[in-house]
Order: structure tokens, then C-alpha cells, then sequence
């Protein structure tokens, strides 16, 4: 199925059902008095995230969702059916937004939750609740209200702990092929992956994480160069980066140190909360230099960009250096969440 991460649906509550106008008719009963029952309400609509989803592809196809609205009273005060709730699924990790206010509405992150995202109208009332000690036989009712209507945009955010930015051809889809049992594509020309990948990576019995691959970016990607930055959402969520630098380039003119300047540009374009992030260099592809050479261009690149926080160097087609770089990830992830957990004490 085709990867979508962007769509716009309306959804409409159900009208109120409209209370009825009767009296009471049998023999022998004088004065039977009013009998009009209430309309129904009706059915209101919720988004619920579904884990079984990954996609918001289904939406370019049906963009109209209605609930059902609620039945008319009936005499001998019998109350209208209800309409039905229209639950509409989502993948998680997808933010609403209401499209004519602007506003967040929700940001579904854990399976089954559910957001009220369209109010049911109320049902209308029937004749017996105008009675009074004036007026014996109202001849009064009220009419249902409208179900609330919204046009939402749907803009799903991949769930990850772990985000990979590159150049293209920097080894993103190797990498995490080579540490996870995802299968992305694999080729030797730039933007071989199209879309977001996501990767589980076990490093011990329970201890695992979620990594996310995305397209490469390239300078200008900001302008539209390339495929743009309309995937770096997905990282977001991230807690820690990883910038994956090819030490051997093809291109010998071309400088790695450039390269990751640019990417940072970007990122900074982008947003500055994302440029802020927790950021790992990881130098990719040792296995094509030599041990004199591999030290010499990890000195040169270091010097260049003034970099004093942490560096691995692996090479994601051999597997070298990757069980080592998956185990100091999964450790920095614990800090990071016991960090949190002490703020939120």
C-alpha cells in the first residue's frame, strides 16, 4: 500500500431526532392529555488509533464520514431511537487538526484511544413537556439540533525512538536493515527510499527500541531540492538522532564535513526544536578505508566541525561497530527516560 502521511476528511455528527406532537385517544379515557415522545440524539464521530495501521492511504479515498442521526418520538411517549457513534480508525501517531480554526484537537499516540472529534445533536422534545397548570394540551414541540460538522487534516507522525538523517546513499536503509528485521529498499543511486521505514531493535532480551530510516535530504531541501523536507516530521517524536556520515564517499570532491553542515542548515529551517535534539555523528562505511585512512578522515572531519560530542564508526554492510553503536542507544534511551521520569515526580 502506498505510503501517505497527509490527508484531509469531514466528518458530521448525526442530527437530533424531532420530538413528536400527540394525545392520548382511547376509549373510555377522558382528557387523556399530551403523549408526545422525544426525538433520539444522534450519533456522534471518534477517531480511534489502530495499531494495525501504518498509512493514512484510505483516506484519499473516502473523505466524507457521517454518523447516523437520531429517530423522531412517537405518541404513547415513546422516545426515538438514538443514532449509532461512527468510531473512524487512524493510525496511531496521527495529529487532527480542526482545518477551519487551526486548532489541535488531538494527537492519538497510544492504541485504542479514542477523540470525540464531532458533537451529535440533541434530540428534540415532545408535547407532554410544555404542559403546565395553564395549558392542558400544549400543541408545542421542539425540532432536533444539527450534529456538529468539521473539515479535519490528518497528519501522521511516525512513532520512534530512534530518528536516522543522512545524505542519500549515506547507508540509512543499510543500517537499519542490518540492525533490525526491517527490508527496506537497497540500491546504489540516491533516493532509493521514498518513504519513512520503521525498524524494532532488539539489544537484549527485553530491552529494544524503534528506529526510523526517512529519505535522504540534500542542500536546498528546504526550497523543494531533492524530496524535500516533508518527511522530517517523522522525527519529531525522536528522542536521539543519529547522523550518518559517509567516510568514502564515491565523489572524492565531495567533503563529508559540507555534508553535515548542510543537513543541519536544513534541519534548522525546518524547525528549531528538531535541530536541538540530541544528535550522534556515525561514521558509516570503515570497511572502505584502511585503518590509517579511517583514522586520518575521522581526525580531519572532527577538527572541521568542532565536534566534541559522541562518534562511532561502523560500517552497516559488514554489521561492524552496529551491536556496539544499538547497545550505547539503548543506554543513553534509559537515561533519557529516567530523566523523565524524575521531572515528572
Amino acid at each position: 500500500m502506498k505510503f501517505v502521511d497527509e490527508a484531509s476528511i469531514r466528518v458530521k455528527a448525526g442530527n437530533g431526532g424531532h420530538g413528536c406532537l400527540s394525545f392520548r385517544r382511547e376509549k373510555y379515557v377522558e382528557r387523556g392529555g399530551p403523549d408526545g415522545g422525544d426525538g433520539g440524539h444522534g450519533g456522534s464521530v471518534y477517531l480511534v488509533a489502530d495499531d494495525s495501521m501504518n498509512t493514512l492511504a484510505d483516506f484519499r479515498i473516502t473523505r466524507m464520514f457521517k454518523a447516523d442521526g437520531g429517530e423522531g418520538g412517537s405518541s404513547r411517549n415513546k422516545t426515538g431511537r438514538s443514532g449509532d457513534d461512527l468510531e473512524v480508525f487512524i493510525p496511531i501517531g496521527t495529529v487532527v487538526y480542526d482545518l477551519d480554526t487551526g486548532e489541535i484537537i488531538c494527537d492519538l499516540t497510544k492504541a485504542d484511544q479514542r477523540q470525540k472529534v464531532a458533537q451529535g445533536g440533541r434530540g428534540g422534545f415532545g408535547n407532554p413537556h410544555f404542559k403546565s397548570s395553564v395549558n392542558r394540551a400544549p400543541r408545542k414541540i421542539t425540532k432536533g439540533s444539527d450534529g456538529e460538522a468539521r473539515h479535519l487534516s490528518l497528519e501522521l507522525k511516525v512513532l520512534a525512538d530512534v530518528g536516522l538523517l543522512g545524505m542519500p546513499n549515506a547507508g540509512k536503509s543499510t543500517l537499519i536493515t542490518s540492525v533490525s528485521h526491517a527490508k527496506p529498499r537497497i540500491a546504489d543511486y540516491p533516493f532509493t527510499t521514498l518513504h519513512p521505514n520503521l525498524g524494532v531493535v532488539r539489544v537484549g532480551r527485553l530491552q529494544s527500541f524503534v528506529m526510523a530510516d526517512i529519505p535522504g535530504l540534500i542542500e536546498g531541501a528546504s526550497e523543494g531540492a531533492g524530496l524535500g523536507i516533508q518527511f522530517l516530521k517523522h522525527l519529531q517524536r525522536t528522542r536521539l538522532l543519529l547522523h550518518l556520515i559517509d567516510i568514502a564517499p564515491i565523489n572524492l570532491s565531495v567533503e563529508p564535513a559540507n555534508e553535515v553542515r548542510a543537513i543541519v542548515k536544513e534541519l534548522t529551517k525546518f524547525s528549531d526544536d528538531l535541530a536541538k535534539k540530541t544528535r550522534w555523528l556515525v561514521i558509516n562505511k570503515i570497511d572502505l578505508l584502511s585503518n590509517e585512512d579511517q583514522v586520518v578522515a575521522k581526525e580531519m572531519l572532527l577538527e572541521e566541525l568542532q565536534w566534541d560530542g559522541p562518534v562511532f564508526e561502523i560500517s552497516a554492510a559488514t554489521g561492524a561497530g552496529t551491536k556496539q553503536l544499538s547497545q550505547a542507544i539503548m543506554l543513553e534511551l534509559e537515561r533519557i527516560a529516567e530523566l523523565a521520569a524524575e521531572i515528572e515526580t
